[in-house]
């Protein structure tokens, strides 16, 4: 079987949860050099998939295919080092770590790196940085990036302020089901913020946000329930 049919089927296997025959097939790929097979050894020692879990041994696949450029490594490596987990919690080699994978392009990483620049986790505190990554995720369909690129516009964080950009952000960041963005586009159509003012679309963007669990927005619905104001 060639290299790329094994590849194949090494997926297949981990698909449908046969995991100790795909370690087998990733074990064989990983000694001929291949780096998703010696990430995905990785991912089965993490997480205890068809081997004995060891985040030792996850950390040491991890570093050998980080090392040799591929991103998702790069990405749970810097996951072990921010919570602790077979390593000392270590936010900045996490934050190293994350910067690696999102360069990379991946979306997930670019958007914890910015969230490590915004709050100066691992690294000297950064706005425009964590704006930049922010966008990059955006770009890429991260629904919490829109959010948080929207609150930096909001409040003229690392970019120039601007309601009308924030309004845009909160709304491309609800419409893809981000509970956080529905919540702050329903306060701008509250406020009039960056878009004329409705509160009929104020209270429907609260309520879905409180639908899926926000909690600020679950409280407004309560009082205002309460107050009389709406009937669900």
């Amino acid at each position: 079987m060639a290299n790329e049919e094994l590849k194949a089927e090494a997926l297949r296997l981990f698909n449908e949860k046969e995991y100790e025959k795909a370690f087998e097939l990733y074990n064989y790929l990983a000694n001929k050099g291949d780096l998703t097979a010696l990430a995905t050894i990785g991912y089965l020692y993490h997480n205890g998939f068809g081997v004995e879990q060891s985040y030792a041994k996850a950390i040491e696949y991890y570093t050998k295919a980080s090392d040799a450029g591929e991103h998702s490594s790069a990405y749970n490596l810097g996951l072990l080092y921010f919570r602790g987990l077979g390593v000392e919690k270590d936010s900045q080699k996490a934050h190293e770590y994350y910067l690696k994978a999102a360069i990379k392009g991946m979306p997930q990483a670019q958007f914890d790196v910015a969230l490590m620049f915004e709050n100066g986790e691992g690294c000297t505190q950064n706005y425009s940085e964590a704006a930049f990554w922010y966008e990059e995720a955006a770009k890429r369909g991260v629904a919490e990036a829109f959010n948080n690129l929207g609150v930096l516009y909001k409040e003229g964080m690392g970019v120039e302020q601007s309601y009308e950009k924030a309004y845009i952000l909160f709304k491309q960041s609800a419409e893809r089901n981000s509970p956080e963005g529905q919540f702050n586009l329903g306060a701008m159509y509250d406020q009039g913020l960056g878009c004329k003012e409705d509160k009929e679309k104020a209270i429907e963007w609260c309520r879905k946000a409180a639908f899926q669990g926000h909690q600020k927005a679950k409280d407004i619905m309560h009082r205002m329930q309460q107050n009389g104001q709406i009937v669900f």
